[in-house]
């Protein structure tokens, strides 16, 4: 079959949208991962795409007649210090493809080589982080959290070096898009009103097309881009996960998740966990990630000034408050209602927060692991308080909470029902981060069979089977003390 064709909306919507992108040569290209559901979502031939040609168009060697790679540009406030000039260092957008039901999802590359972005960086990529973004991304889709999408991991056939030799590799991934709040930066720090508003507009129509009906569109832009934020931010919190490096060029538009490279699960329930090596200062810290995502969204709000009709003030006034109740306003609803539905409570009320915020404590103090802390709830509701002796190390403040619980879900019905329900929303897997670490050591060696197992594993997360019951149980005290993530994807 031919080549799929590519689109190439975004470069054609921007008078400046990046600059053109020619693939580097590779000694020894191999298709290591292919997902064969994501490549049928997107109506690409699973056959074809095993081929030397659909090798060659994975990589983009050989893309179809017309299409338009780019490196797409964009700025970022990185650790909150603004880079006025970031773009594709390592990444290429290859274009966009029509999906059988008519939506449009970028196809991009990671690891791909030097782009006029990269800064002096060789713009290659190793095996280790592209095979941990494979993963993980599978394990947010099926845990039901908005995502960039995996389609496949290439070896290169080269070494890379970092701190080390290690094997080079590509990622090829999907997005709805991979606009992001740094590339509005980009612009509006610059003053490019032409390209500012035309970003703008090619946003709404692929994002938000309600926002083209508001008295002001860039405003229903940003409204819409808050609460899709909010959204995804009040999920990660709700399953203890942990991006690592939120910067503004890691948050898009779409409110899918993007880029996995210090990503971590948290195990010990701690606001202040941090994984990623290079977040000295608990920046970007669990607890932290709600207030973050606001101030993210407040640098895209300034970005779009320009371009919202009236003085700078009423401007501003009118961005603040879509910040507080599309953002501010949206994930403190959407928390609520996810946590509580963590509790077994299917219409929350204001007065929930205490009993969620309690658990949270009681959690923390006996450092107790998150995912399992949750998940055993129903084991309790079926069984009684004793039901999983040594998960809560207090026993007397788990008890008190206990009955306050019970009341409460007896208002709202039976407790087989509350318990099944909330076997629904609490996993019992989650990509933890040494049965991680194990799948990309194995990686490297040629073993696939460790990752198999794995993403199998994650791909029924809120399924318990006897068989996976090692895949529930939290990293041991010598591999969890002192774990770091690095920043390498």
């Amino acid at each position: 079959m031919p080549a799929p064709t590519l689109h190439h909306r975004y470069a054609d919507a921007l008078p400046d949208p990046g600059a053109p992108w020619e693939p580097t040569s590779f000694p020894r290209l191999a298709l290591l991962r292919l997902n064969t559901g994501l490549a049928k979502d997107l109506g690409l031939d699973v056959d074809w795409l095993s081929t030397p040609a659909g090798l060659d168009f994975l990589a983009g060697r050989s893309l179809p007649q017309g299409a338009q790679p780019i490196a797409q540009a964009y700025a970022g406030h990185q650790f909150g210090h603004f880079n006025p000039q970031l773009g594709d260092g390592r990444a290429a957008l290859l274009g966009e493809v029509e999906t059988p039901s008519g939506a449009l999802h970028d196809l991009s590359l990671k690891g791909s080589g030097r782009t006029v972005y990269s800064r002096g960086g060789d713009g290659k990529a190793t095996l280790g982080p592209m095979m941990r973004e494979y993963i993980m991304a599978h394990a947010m889709r099926h845990l039901g959290v908005p995502t960039t999408r995996s389609l496949a991991v290439l070896t290169t056939g080269e070494p890379v070096w970092r701190e080390r030799e290690e094997p080079g590799a590509i990622l090829v991934r999907s997005a709805a898009s991979h606009i992001r709040v740094g590339s509005f930066a980009f612009f509006g720090a610059r003053r490019d009103l032409p390209n500012l508003q035309a970003l703008c507009d090619h946003a709404i129509a692929r994002h938000a097309p309600q926002a083209a009906e508001a008295p002001i569109p860039a405003l229903g832009l940003l409204a819409a881009t808050c609460e899709a934020q909010a959204e995804l931010i009040a999920r990660w919190m709700s399953l203890g996960f942990i991006h690592g490096v939120m910067n503004t060029d890691n948050m898009t538009i779409s409110g899918e998740t993007i880029d996995y490279g210090p990503c971590a699960f948290m195990e010990a329930t701690d606001p202040a966990a941090v994984f990623s090596s290079i977040d000295h200062h608990g920046r970007y810290a669990y607890g932290q990630q709600p207030g973050i995502g606001m101030w993210n969204l407040a640098r895209l709000a300034e970005a779009l000034l320009p371009i919202i009709p009236g003085e700078g003030k009423e401007a501003a006034e009118a961005a603040t408050d879509i910040l507080r109740g599309s953002y501010g306003e949206r994930f403190e609803q959407a928390y609520l209602r996810r946590m509580a539905a963590k509790l077994g409570i299917q219409k929350p009320a204001e007065a929930d927060r205490k009993l969620i915020s309690d658990f949270l404590e009681l959690l923390e103090k006996g450092q107790v692991d998150f995912t399992l802390g949750f998940r055993r709830l129903s084991t309790l509701l079926r069984e009684g308080d004793a039901a999983v002796p040594g998960l809560y190390p207090d026993g007397l403040a788990l008890g008190l909470w206990s009955r306050r619980w019970r009341a409460r879900l007896a208002v709202e019905g039976q407790a087989a029902d509350q318990a099944a329900a909330m076997d629904l929303v609490n996993p019992e897997y989650i990509p933890r981060n040494h049965r991680v670490e194990e799948a990309l050591a194995a990686a490297e060696t040629g073993d696939l069979t460790v990752s198999d197992r794995l993403m199998s594993v994650l791909s029924k997360p809120f399924t318990a089977s006897e068989d996976n019951r090692s895949f529930s149980e939290p990293a041991d005290s010598g591999f969890t003390e002192g774990y770091q993530t690095f920043c390498g994807t």
